[in-house]
């Protein structure tokens, strides 16, 4: 779905993702719109590109210009269809998540 997000915010189609009862329900379709082009800032692939948290409350709650969002970092391994590229399907070239989970007991 974030793949389909990029593309069409690229082609300025972004509102043909949006749900269609959260456009009946949504008074102001430009905040919607708005808030789709934050949410890109948000997925920058270098952190520094991202806004801060109080620049996103500021970007949200008025109209300042918005810069252009690079391509997202979950966006560089696949196509527009969102196939795997063969380069990326190599072996050894995928992350290892790993998952560590404590459970603290009172004594």
């Amino acid at each position: 779905m974030y793949v389909q997000v990029w593309i069409h915010f690229k082609e300025g189609r972004v509102m043909e993702v949006i749900n269609t009862h959260l456009k009946e329900l949504c008074n102001n379709l430009c905040e919607v719109q708005r808030s789709v082009h934050v949410g890109l800032l948000c997925v920058q692939q270098c952190p520094e590109d991202r806004p801060s948290m109080s620049s996103v409350v500021l970007m949200l709650s008025s109209d300042v210009p918005l810069p252009s969002p690079k391509e997202p970092g979950f966006f560089t391994s696949r196509s527009r269809f969102g196939e795997v590229n063969s380069s990326s399907s190599k072996l050894g070239e995928h992350s290892g998540n790993q998952l560590s989970i404590t459970l603290l007991d009172a004594r």
